[in-house]
């Protein structure tokens, strides 16, 4: 239930902290209504200040944020009902059972939802007289989405939410989040898992040292790479062979390397590869590995970043 309506607005921001250290350093986002957003950066582009900045948890040292419309200086009481959050590393009481910790969250707001519901869609209902300190670190991290979600907000931010649960698990919240975005709510996710942002974001924004040096959605910053496929190839060589050398192949929209081996990004690699081994014949080279997949968000961030997502 995607609309043209700004959700989250966000304008030149900033953020320094001891008056030296700037951990945002002018940052634009326009995040849409009914959408999923994905904030991606590797550690310490500042996206969890960005994410607190925007959660009203921290104040900007300049610039601007709108929520709905809003801001956190006049309207501060008003934006936390609407808002569920579910930080990386939630610290409950635990010596009250998984209900007891759901009806006082609940007791937060005006319009809450029944904490049973919350209970079932997070599949804690039988663990609903559980005290949480029994609970495992999956049910922990599902009881703390539960907490954001019995708010009954229009904006969830997750951070991280997929982070210590088992394969079923994640598909289960991804399933929480889309029934979410269909009651026409707006998630705002920050996560590690490449697959998890191609699979649930509408679009994305990654950050570096505190700005933004990509958005758009999935598919949109993949074509961006210059091809829909991968080849990877490493050869014994005679002499250096310059990687410009591989552009002239059949199909190559862009050449680099990735950790001594020469990656190809091509649109038809039927045509790619077979000119790639007679090239590699004709110099006299014998060829040591080659692999050939669909480009993904994880090689986006990449040829960004330098980096993995997952890399400290």
């Amino acid at each position: 239930m995607q609309t043209n309506e700004v959700a989250v607005r966000c304008r030149h921001l900033r953020k320094t902290y001891d008056g030296k250290v700037e951990a945002i350093r002018g940052l634009d986002l326009e995040i849409l209504a009914g959408e999923c957003f994905g904030l991606l950066g590797p550690n310490g582009a500042g996206k969890t200040t960005t994410i607190e900045i925007l959660e009203g948890l921290l104040e900007p040292t300049s610039g601007d944020v709108e929520i709905l419309g809003k801001s956190w200086i006049a309207h501060g009481r008003e934006l936390r009902e609407v808002l569920g959050i579910s930080l990386q590393e939630t610290r409950l009481a635990e010596k009250l059972t998984v209900r007891e910790t759901l009806d006082l969250f609940a007791s937060f707001y005006r319009r809450p939802r029944l904490t049973a519901e919350v209970m079932a869609e997070m599949a804690l209902t039988e663990k609903s007289e559980a005290w949480v300190g029994k609970l495992s670190g999956g049910q922990r991290q599902r009881l703390a989405v539960a907490a954001s979600l019995v708010a009954n907000p229009k904006i969830l931010f997750l951070d991280e939410p997929t982070t210590g649960l088992d394969p079923q698990s994640r598909r289960q919240l991804w399933e929480i989040v889309r029934q979410f975005q269909g009651r026409g709510g707006t998630v705002v996710l920050t996560t590690h898992y490449m697959d998890e942002a191609e699979r649930l974001c509408d679009r994305i924004a990654i950050i570096d040292h505190g700005l933004t040096i990509a958005s758009g959605t999935p598919t949109e910053l993949i074509e961006r790479l210059g091809g829909h496929h991968w080849v990877e190839f490493d050869a014994t060589h005679n002499g250096s062979i310059a990687l410009d050398t591989w552009h002239s192949l059949p199909g190559v929209e862009a050449v680099h390397e990735v950790e001594g081996r020469v990656v190809l990004s091509v649109r038809e690699p039927h045509q790619t590869i077979p000119a790639l081994l007679a090239a590699l014949q004709a110099r006299g080279s014998q060829l040591l590995h080659l692999t050939t997949r669909q480009a993904s968000l994880e090689d986006v961030f990449v040829r960004l970043t330098g980096r993995h997502l997952r890399e400290d």
